[in-house]
């Protein structure tokens, strides 16, 4: 079954981001998921096992760190297009 995850890391401290680029770089190191990241998260795509595997692995060692962080992610059961913007018009255009 493919899915589509949508995830945003929310480091609890002064000046986040190298956390964050961390986070992303060893989520593309994961094996048989698509990403594309943005200004407002990042977003996978795959197998289950693959995508569920490489957010539990990331999370896991961004866990395991000494500062804080919370990890918010939004699960989809269906294969969706990632690397484009989300269209707001509903797909038979009314």
């Amino acid at each position: 079954m493919k899915i589509a995850a949508d995830m945003s890391l929310y480091p609890l401290k002064d000046g986040p981001i190298p956390d964050i680029i961390e986070f992303i770089r060893e989520l593309q190191m994961q094996e048989g998921i698509e990403i594309v990241t943005n200004q407002l998260g990042t977003q996978l795509r795959g197998e289950f096992g693959a995508v569920t595997g490489a957010i539990n692995h990331c999370m896991r060692k961004a866990m395991q760190a000494p500062n804080t962080v919370v990890l918010v992610v939004k699960y989809l059961n269906i294969d969706v297009e990632i690397e484009r913007a989300p269209s707001l018009t509903p797909p038979n255009g009314s």
